[in-house]
């Protein structure tokens, strides 16, 4: 159990305003991966930023080179070799700004505090979050001169435009990275309430459609009848891939099961509960299944953008093409290597020969099992801190490169998220909860406590001396 003086100096410091002015210090760096220009912001935020905060926690750091995309800075603390090893992540990057679009004339490199909401790009995703970690760890470290494990941190640089090069550089560098479980922090809580811990994610696979017909529009009274319409076409071939009522119809887009572990993980789980979600449409999906299911535990086929000619000054006149982006997001068991032949077969079988495929990014599904031993310790730790249930996830609905983690370094993954649905995260007026953030540091310090001085009565997870997996083949 974490001694309530160390629960004491957390809650302080998180309360005091000493996390809001670090999390300020980050925010103010622009670090919009999108943008080739802001390299020198993301190199300063390594630098100014994160560099010493490792050097603080008594880490060797040493930034690398990626020749897919920004750098990787990592941190490592060696106690003792022969105690059991943490590796924790975080990203450095953020998404666009959205300058001028934030409500009340907010910056978004300003953070900014109304009532329990603090505003500013990254404090949600991800600075706010690693933040949480850092501090934790500084915490225990200044509590009792020692962590009792030791540590790396891996930062990278392009989680928001799809990891570029993280894969590569694991497999490269398996054994700096090797550890015994990672701890990393990103995405959402299952509500604002509610503590969770989460396993892995939902893949995702982008499709575009295209129906180039011919160069030029022509009149619809003149040639309505008679020329075939890429518009309506590329409508009804979407319509055989989902339906009006978003339910997939390529059984090949479909997972091979719903796991009763999981199905048992999920039993529990209400979905939308804080306050301004939408509801869950209850005619929406497979509705045979319960909303947490659908959204955890299921695969789901998304129209993303659809259009033709100008919707804005639509003329009388039949368009040349058409083009729609969709993506379906999909659980570990849906087989994804061959989705543009199954798509291109389906669309042919149905009378859609003339719609061109193409597969854009792609990011992996993956999970930790839920039977792993490091999940039931580390929701007796958490459920003990926090004084009420965590909700276990066997995977978000979104995305992170979970993957890399479970398959390239064959780590069993704890994500202890510090956000909720509904931080806006992507968006403007992404906030970060201050609630969410005191009971986060809480929470962090906890587990990495527990980590440091495991007890008979609870002593860490057994593990083997820790064996990587097969090298894997290079990223296609």
């Amino acid at each position: 159990m974490i001694p309530e003086k160390l629960v004491r100096k957390a809650e302080a410091y998180a309360t005091s305003g000493a996390y809001f002015d670090e999390l300020a210090a980050m925010v103010a760096y622009p670090t919009e991966s999108s943008r080739p220009e802001r390299g020198v912001a993301v190199k300063a935020y390594l630098d100014e930023v994160l560099t010493p905060a490792l050097l603080d926690l008594g880490c060797s750091v040493t930034e690398a080179e990626n020749p897919s995309g920004g750098p990787f800075l990592v941190g490592r603390r060696v106690e003792d070799p022969e105690l059991p090893t943490v590796l924790c992540y975080g990203h450095a990057d953020v998404v666009d700004g959205h300058a001028g679009q934030w409500s009340e004339g907010r910056d978004p490199w300003t953070l900014t505090a109304d009532g329990d909401r603090w505003y500013g790009r990254g404090s949600a995703d991800n600075k706010g979050q690693h933040l949480v970690n850092i501090a934790a760890l500084r915490l225990l470290l200044a509590e009792q001169r020692r962590l009792g494990f030791n540590l790396t941190f891996l930062f990278e640089t392009g989680e928001e435009i799809g990891s570029p090069g993280l894969a590569e550089f694991a497999a490269a560098h398996r054994e700096l990275l090797r550890a015994d479980v990672l701890v990393a922090s990103d995405g959402p809580r299952l509500d604002a309430a509610t503590p969770t811990l989460f396993l892995g994610s939902r893949g995702g696979v982008q499709l575009q459609l295209d129906v180039d017909l011919r160069p030029d529009a022509y009149h619809s009274g003149n040639w309505g009848g008679v020329l075939r319409n890429p518009a309506t076409t590329l409508t009804g071939a979407i319509s055989t891939l989902v339906d009006g009522h978003g339910r997939i119809r390529v059984p090949e887009l479909l997972p091979t099961e719903l796991p009763e572990a999981v199905r048992t993980a999920l039993a529990g789980v209400s979905v939308a509960d804080s306050p301004g979600d939408p509801l869950p449409d209850a005619s929406w999906g497979a509705t045979e299944l319960t909303p947490a299911e659908r959204l955890y535990a299921w695969n789901t086929l998304e129209v993303l953008s659809l259009g033709a000619a100008d919707i804005e000054r639509p003329v009388n006149a039949i368009p040349g093409g058409a083009r729609a982006v969709l993506q379906l997001r999909y659980v570990v068991g849906t087989d994804v290597d061959r989705v543009t032949d199954v798509v291109t077969r389906h669309l042919a079988a149905h009378g859609y020969d003339m719609v061109g495929v193409t597969v854009g990014s792609h990011f992996a599904a993956s999970r930790t099992p839920l039977d792993d031993p490091w999940v039931g310790w580390a929701v007796e730790v958490l459920e003990q801190a926090a004084g009420r249930p965590v909700a276990v996830l066997p995977n978000i609905g979104g995305s992170l490169p979970n993957h890399v983690f479970t398959d390239v370094l064959g780590l069993p993954t704890l994500w202890l998220p510090h956000s909720y649905p509904g931080c806006l995260q992507h968006a403007p007026d992404e906030h970060m909860l201050g609630s969410i953030a005191r009971e986060g540091v809480v929470l962090a310090t906890a587990l990495f406590h527990a980590l440091g001085n495991p007890t008979p009565d609870h002593p860490l997870p057994v593990t083997l001396p820790a064996a990587l997996p097969p090298s894997p083949e290079a990223p296609r």
